[in-house]
């Protein structure tokens, strides 16, 4: 017997009817100029590809990122691999204005950064180990006052508040300790800050952390740089010194009263994208040579070719024959 169903026909049955002209309207598939706007609607984000190779560790490391959501957010994978391409300490992150996500894939572990705006002069944020079940909260008011600001800030499940007064001579925090003292604890009213005031054609800066004070004077010009430093109760002594000879040569020197060691660096640039720097460290007893292709300090985006490679030559003072010359090269490439 023969199948009546139209899916299948056979010799048997009869050919449907043909579809009236109105349906064909219907069913007919839409033209592709239609589908075209959509696909062109659909960019894939630009990509970029940055690897840094380190021939003292002999390991790469690459970076891939791109920006999304119309260049709202930033979506990053890093990590490294040796020669033979294994690859290790692989994370992945997610950037944007008001949140940063960070995971570790090794660790199997999140870490977590939020800033929000509640109002013009008021800023909430937030951090987060999800591992660890640890973070810190923190809340920033502006004063009425420019230049004054008031952080209250607290770990997060246990720990002891800060509250930090910031101004335009500098910043005071205070905190709340617990010590070990003569097998018991105690607590105690923890006190850091940093002020700064212009003095003498320079700038004059006191930093108390962890009962120690640092008093620093750091005066410069357009040749040259004098910055002593002192350290209470300590004593230590110690000064640094920089003479500019041209606008492409700089010698720079620093000298420990209390160690008697010293360290110099004299640095020349060739234009914007060749620097050579030279110098000897007497803690280490090392000298040593760099040359830079590309700007040291800047994005290889900048660079020509966009790639910036540093030779080194280490000379120990010792033993001139274990000297070695290392390189790292840093390219970037845009897909």
């Amino acid at each position: 017997m023969a199948d009546p169903s139209p899916q299948s026909p056979t010799l048997s049955t009869s050919p449907p009817p043909p579809t009236p002209p109105a349906l064909q309207s219907q069913t007919s598939e839409p033209p592709p100029c239609s589908v075209f706007p959509l696909l062109k609607s659909l960019n894939r984000p630009k990509l970029r590809f940055t690897s840094e190779f380190d021939s003292d560790s002999l390991l790469f490391f690459n970076k891939v990122s791109c920006k999304i959501f119309d260049n709202l957010a930033k979506l990053k994978l890093s990590f490294q691999n040796n020669a033979q391409r294994e690859v290790s300490q692989p994370q992945v992150s997610f950037t944007s204005k008001y949140v940063s996500v960070l995971y570790d894939v090794e660790e199997k572990n999140t870490f977590v950064k939020s800033s929000v705006d509640v109002s013009p002069r008021l800023q909430l944020r937030a951090l987060h180990n999800v591992k660890a079940q640890q973070g810190e909260v923190a809340m920033e008011a502006n004063l009425a006052e420019p230049g004054y600001s008031l952080e209250l800030s607290s770990p997060v499940p246990i720990g002891y508040p800060r509250a930090t007064l910031k101004f335009p001579l500098g910043e005071v925090s205070v905190q709340e300790k617990e010590v070990e003292e003569e097998e018991k604890s105690k607590r105690i009213i923890s006190v850091n800050g940093i002020l700064k005031r212009r003095a003498m054609d320079g700038v004059c800066s006191a930093l108390y952390t962890d009962e120690e004070l640092r008093l620093r004077y750091a005066y410069k010009d357009e040749a040259l740089s004098f910055i002593p430093t002192i350290s209470l109760p300590s004593n230590a002594v110690s000064f640094a010194f920089k003479r500019r000879f041209s606008p492409s040569d700089k010698l720079s020197y620093w000298y420990k009263f209390d160690s008697n060691m010293w360290s110099a660096v004299y640095k020349r640039t060739y234009g914007k994208d060749y620097k050579f720097k030279a110098g000897y460290d007497s803690d280490v007893r090392l000298g040593w040579a760099s040359l830079w292709v590309g700007e040291e300090d800047g994005k290889v985006k900048a660079t020509p070719m966009k790639m910036r490679v540093q030779f080194m030559l280490q000379v120990p003072q010792d033993d001139i024959k274990t000297s070695v010359l290392m390189f790292r090269v840093k390219k970037r490439w845009d897909l």
